[in-house]
Formats: structure tokens, C-alpha cells, sequence
């Protein structure tokens, strides 16, 4: 453990994943004598029941501000976004600033600086999202975005595909084309450190890394695994975010 003492971390989990993404780091974060707190977010996850085309971005943000407040955690809260929680992460640091010592984006989608609305499709090129809204209408009966095959992150040991496949959950309409509005900034001018795949890079999160890592406001790391570390470099994660 540091020498700061004890920190709360909050883990957000990434597009049709869920709370259970984490079951590999967060165990080695309260070892270190951390308070951990790995939510799923509504639809998604231990949550799938709740799925509905309204969930959107907004709930998202709310359900991690949810947490916050009933676990009545104050000031020193280290936020972990994952990929699409990135976009969730940047949302609840707008609204707690004052509370939140690091946000943390793994391999994460990053609003636009400057940004005072913000949904999830405004991170995709147009041809991309024309792409992911056809992928709705075909695939997810005109209410949800299908998850991709966990090859698409990096995953190839079969076992953790197979957890993998298990477990995803398509993701809710809303939560593509919800808007949510960043009245003070999002994460900008908090402490905050950018974690890329390197092995592969995925390829979506590359305008982000070429954005932050020349960006001094950003601290910059990268790790030698795909895009889903926490499934696939567990033990170097944890390490990482200990070491920030």
C-alpha cells in the first residue's frame, strides 16, 4: 500500500460488461488495504433484468452517483472507466469534483475538451456510427447494441472468451444516443491518468491516444495486453492503478 493510506476505488466497467469484469483486480486492490466498489451498471451485468431502450447515459452516471452517496464515500475517490466507462466516469467527476483525488481512463472513451454535451455516439467517425446503428436495427431488434465476440478486445485464452461470452449483455440504445450535460468540465483540471492497450492497440481508441498523450494535463501509461486488461493482465493492472 502507499504511503497516501487508504483509498476508495470505484471500477466501471466497459460496454456489455458488468460489475463481474473486475473479479481479477479488485480482490488485489483490497489486499493493499483499499476500499473497492465494482457496480453494475443498470441493464448490464447482475442488472441485466433492468435492461430497457430507455437506459441511457444518464442513468449510468446516476447509478455510480447512486453508490457514492449510499456508501457515503467523501473525499479521496480514485474512478476507474473502462472503455465505455469512460464516458460515465467523465460525467460523475463533473457533478463530485470536489471529492475525486484521480480518475482513472483504461483504454477509455474521453469527451471532447470543452465538451458541455456529450453522448457515446458523438466519440464515433459518422461512418462508424452509421455502422452501429444499422448493427441495432438488424441485430438488436431496433433497442440494443449486440456485443462483439471477445476476440474484438483483445481476448484469446479460451477459457476467458468463454467467460466472456457467458456473461456480456447487450447494451441499451440509450445508452449510445443519451446525452449528458457537463456543466463543469467533466474530468478536465482533476488529476487524471490515461492507460492504453498496447498489445494490440484497439483500434477505436486510437484518435484518444493520440489526443492525450502529447496533452501535459494527462498522465500517460500504457500496458502490454488488449483491451480488456482486466480480463487479461489482472495482476499488472492492479499494480498500475496502486502505483498511480
Amino acid at each position: 500500500m502507499t504511503g497516501r493510506g487508504p483509498r476508495s476505488y470505484v471500477l466501471v466497467h466497459g460496454a456489455w460488461h458488468g460489475g463481474w469484469c473486475w473479479a481479477r483486480v479488485a480482490p488485489r486492490l483490497v489486499a493493499a488495504g483499499h476500499r473497492v466498489f465494482a457496480p453494475s451498471l443498470t441493464g448490464l451485468g447482475d442488472r441485466a433484468h433492468l435492461f430497457s431502450a430507455q437506459v441511457s447515459l444518464a442513468t449510468h452516471v446516476e447509478d455510480v452517483l447512486g453508490l457514492i452517496e449510499a456508501e457515503e464515500l467523501g473525499e479521496g475517490l480514485v474512478l476507474v472507466g473502462h472503455s465505455y466507462g469512460g464516458n460515465v466516469i467523465s460525467g460523475v467527476a463533473d457533478v463530485l469534483r470536489e471529492r475525486i483525488a484521480h480518475c482513472v481512463y483504461l483504454d477509455a472513451v474521453v469527451p471532447q475538451p470543452g465538451a458541455t454535451r456529450w453522448r457515446w455516439a458523438d466519440f464515433n467517425t459518422p461512418e462508424d456510427r452509421l455502422l452501429r446503428l444499422a448493427g441495432v436495427k438488424e441485430h438488436g431488434a431496433g433497442v440494443a447494441l449486440p456485443a462483439p465476440p471477445p476476440q474484438a478486445f483483445g481476448v484469446t485464452a479460451i477459457d476467458d472468451v468463454r467467460w466472456l461470452q457467458r456473461r456480456m449483455r447487450p447494451m441499451p440504445l440509450g445508452t449510445y444516443l443519451g446525452e449528458i450535460t457537463l456543466s463543469q468540465g467533466g474530468s478536465d483540471g482533476l488529476p487524471r491518468t490515461y492507460v492504453a492497450a498496447a498489445n494490440p492497440p484497439y483500434r477505436p481508441m486510437q484518435p484518444v491516444y493520440d489526443r492525450v498523450r502529447t496533452d501535459p494535463s494527462w498522465r500517460y501509461r500504457t500496458i502490454d495486453t488488449g483491451h480488456d486488461m482486466m480480463v487479461t493482465e489482472p495482476a499488472s493492472l492492479a499494480n498500475l492503478l496502486l502505483d498511480l
